[in-house]
């Protein structure tokens, strides 16, 4: 008996929730790569989460914490926050973004090095918008792939940090972590 209610175009995605020094991160994975990252990912957060990813594959996807799929995404954040990762190799899935959104994350996947920042403005001049510093922090904003595509490495210009899907404290946290800020305290 086949199941006449499945969508023929929904797509297969695994999860998992990885604890690390900033709390747990939800990380979602296709058969084309690691598609979203997602600070605070218990409770209501979580479930949250998962029902947008529902919406866009098409059907939910499925907890699977020993799924090939995440295993370099799993490796490669637990060696960043330990401090052996520098740079990520993994395949991105980023069916998540679209036009100046994905065009600007691209180019901020390939360009803030480890233990460096960039500006708002900076990353829009070089993504050819001089004046759309409003529109990189909105693209920021929209970042499913947080610490990956690292847009916790984009600072206002006068040195402010800006604002974060993780909360400010978690950008300052990844910052220390990569030698831009100094530790917290406690």
């Amino acid at each position: 008996m086949t199941d006449d209610s499945r969508d023929p175009t929904a797509r297969r995605a695994d999860w998992t929730v990885l604890d690390t020094p900033v709390g747990p991160l939800l990380l979602a994975a296709t058969d084309r790569g690691l598609l979203h990252v997602a600070f605070h990912a218990r409770g209501a957060a979580l479930g949250r989460t998962l029902d947008r990813l529902a919406a866009h594959l098409g059907a939910a996807p499925t907890e699977a914490p020993d799924a090939p799929s995440l295993a370099a995404a799993r490796e490669q954040l637990a060696g960043y926050f330990a401090g052996r990762t520098h740079s990520f190799r993994l395949d991105l899935d980023w069916s998540l973004t679209e036009g100046f959104t994905q065009e600007v994350l691209r180019l901020l996947a390939t360009t803030a090095p480890f233990g460096s920042v960039t500006g708002y403005g900076e990353l829009a001049r070089r993504c050819g918008r001089p004046g759309g510093a409003q529109a990189v922090g909105m693209a920021m904003g929209a970042n499913p792939l947080p610490v990956v595509v690292p847009c916790h490495r984009v600072v206002e210009s006068d040195g402010g940090l800006g604002g974060f899907s993780g909360g400010t404290e978690t950008k300052r946290r990844l910052l220390a972590l990569e030698g831009v800020l100094p530790a917290p305290l406690f």
